[in-house]
């Protein structure tokens, strides 16, 4: 199973272990070339052993038609992208989906969440054997994509771990999965670009971009250097036609790692909160700032850390415990990646002189909560920020609050209401803000009103109470 964008782009309970120790690969040393006229350049012998630690996942799950035609083995997903399904339910039936990677010898397996997301049954097989596991989910991580699974096995070959800062653009790397089903396989290319987010496939990204060949099934399998050692989780790629266009993404090593130890040893993710609005630097405003990267801060939300902290709009959030933030989205996963109520050293530019502050982070979960609210019948909304339009490429034309999750089965799925939609009118109110929504809906509170949305380049109209 994989996921497109178009162009395409394409939880669970949890059982918590008690720790685990991933298998760290030395660091490298050295590249070559061969060096004669009877030199074969080849990986064999390097990635021989590191298939073994690269499985087969399946599931059993609840079938819905779609409205789509999609290849015959794509998983839906992505409902922003590919729009409501049809709601006749089928009996539960195998399909294969994707592909993951053992990390311990006891049976511990990351892979993508988009694999094993809403499954009744999950079915491991290991390269050479045709046994069948049935795997327990261990954790998942929706915003990042990242799950961990676990078989009852043991003496399995786990994979080395790489690092994330011993990657280069240009290195060589070899993707390996079960694409399209056919059984494992191995493509190569190279490291086409590194630190890719904002691409619109995850709330918190960061993307090693490949040209090796990645396909239906390849979700969740491993991105690997030309010593074997794992890079990357192969997420996603851009298609046209829903084949490999030479254009993957798989989450750096580093971002999986984190993700999956939090999972594995305390069974859930909590992110930090910082409590602002960020947007990139544009040419215009690089001028009026000594440093020329970094997340500019456009609101400080009230009685959050960073208004406690004396954060204001307009500062350029330049390092965050030292390491240097070069936009909005790298603030965002800095700071996701610490716990709450972690303090860390945030430093930052304003009226052209550094600063630093210590902040105290909140809990982004408890955040959420309290901020997004079902105002609408089936329909989560919160406002309309510059992360959520760089998300879902809305234009800066287009005001109003933001469609956040919609209910499945309710009124508001029913007429084809999609995460990323905007409200911008309810009625003959525009609305700008969260408290315009407020005043139109407290008009004939119980009366069914004409609601109007911009959702991915078209406007229309549902009838929502």
């Amino acid at each position: 199973m994989y996921r497109t964008m178009t162009l395409s782009l394409i939880l669970a309970t949890s059982l918590s272990a008690a720790s685990i120790d991933f298998v760290e690969a030395p660091k490298a040393q050295t590249r070559v070339m061969p060096n004669t006229q009877n030199s074969i350049l080849s990986f064999h012998d390097a990635i021989k052993n590191t298939t073994d630690s690269i499985v087969h996942i399946a599931t059993k799950q609840e079938q819905k038609g779609i409205k789509e035609t999609l290849p015959p083995q794509m998983h839906p997903f992505f409902e922003e992208f590919f729009g409501p399904r049809f709601h006749q339910k089928q009996p539960p039936q195998r399909n294969s989906l994707g592909s993951g990677v053992i990390v311990s010898k006891d049976g511990y397996i990351i892979t993508n969440n988009h694999v094993i997301d809403k499954a009744e049954e999950i079915i491991v097989t290991i390269p050479g054997s045709e046994k069948e596991y049935e795997a327990k989910l261990i954790g998942t991580d929706p915003k990042s994509d990242v799950a961990v699974i676990k078989i009852d096995a043991e003496s399995l070959h786990p994979i080395a771990m790489g690092t994330s800062s011993d990657l280069h653009v240009g290195d060589v790397v070899f993707a390996i999965g079960n694409p399209f089903g056919v059984g494992q396989t191995v493509t190569q290319g190279i490291i086409s670009a590194q630190h890719k987010n904002s691409i619109g496939i995850n709330e918190y990204e960061n993307f090693i971009q490949t040209d090796a060949s990645i396909n239906p099934g390849n979700s969740g399998g491993a991105l690997v250097d030309s010593r074997g050692v794992l890079i990357g989780i192969n997420t996603a790629i851009i298609t046209r036609s829903g084949g490999n266009n030479g254009i993957g993404f798989a989450i750096e090593v580093d971002m999986v790692k984190n993700i999956a130890k939090k999972l594995i040893e305390e069974g859930s993710i909590e992110r930090g909160y910082l409590g602002v609005n960020m947007s990139n630097l544009t040419k215009e405003l690089r001028d009026l700032y000594k440093n020329k990267k970094g997340a500019l801060i456009v609101n400080v939300l009230p009685g959050t850390p960073a208004a406690d902290a004396g954060l204001k709009r307009g500062d350029l959030i330049i390092k965050v415990d030292g390491n240097v933030i070069k936009n909005g989205s790298d603030l965002k996963n800095s700071v996701g990646m610490h716990l709450p109520g972690d303090k860390v050293t945030i430093t930052y530019e304003r009226d052209k002189k550094e600063r630093t502050a210590t902040v105290k982070l909140g809990n982004l979960e408890k955040e959420t909560a309290q901020n997004g609210t079902e105002m609408l019948e089936g329909l989560d909304v919160m406002p309309l920020n510059d992360e959520a339009r760089a998300k879902y490429r809305i234009p800066n034309n287009v005001t109003g609050v933001i469609v956040t999750d919609v209910k499945e089965g309710s009124e508001a799925a029913r007429q084809e209401i999609r995460k990323g939609s905007v409200i911008v009118q309810i009625e003959g109110k525009e609305i700008k803000d969260m408290e315009d929504l407020k005043e139109a809906l407290e008009e004939g509170k119980e009366s069914y009103k004409r609601v109007y949305l911009y959702s991915f380049g078209r406007n229309f109209v549902a009838v929502l109470k």
